[in-house]
């Protein structure tokens, strides 16, 4: 094993040498590195995988779907349409709830049509 590191490090010091790595795109720019770090160790190659093919996993399509729920439900007006996106919004929230497997104090709180109706009258 030695010796393959001594011949890699090696040809890798002549290249250098030789100017093959002066022309590479990104040359004197930060790197941009993932935090990875909580993500269980055993799924990051998979994740990653799917992140470069173009797939997320549920759990961050559900996240945007409830952001995106939550933009709407702000901008609404009307009584009856604010009440059916709560719902939309509280099936989502229950939804992401139920894919994770942690402690339900760790969960996120949906939110009532109590609050709707005082707010903004019956």
């Amino acid at each position: 094993m030695i010796c393959f590191q001594k011949i890699a490090e090696r040809r890798i010091q002549e290249a250098m040498k030789d100017g093959a790595f002066d022309d590479l795109p990104g040359r004197g720019k930060p790197l941009a590195l993932e935090n990875d770090s909580h993500v269980p160790e055993d799924l990051r190659i998979a994740y990653k995988i799917l992140k470069n093919a173009g797939y997320v996993p549920p759990e961050i399509s559900l996240r945007k779907e409830i952001a995106k729920a939550e933009d709407l439900l702000a901008e609404m007006e009307d009584t009856r349409t604010k009440y059916r996106q709560l719902k939309k919004l509280n099936f989502l929230i229950m939804k992401l709830n139920m894919t994770r497997h942690t402690a339900t104090s760790l969960a996120k709180d949906q939110r009532y049509e109590k609050k709707l109706v005082e707010r903004f009258g019956s």
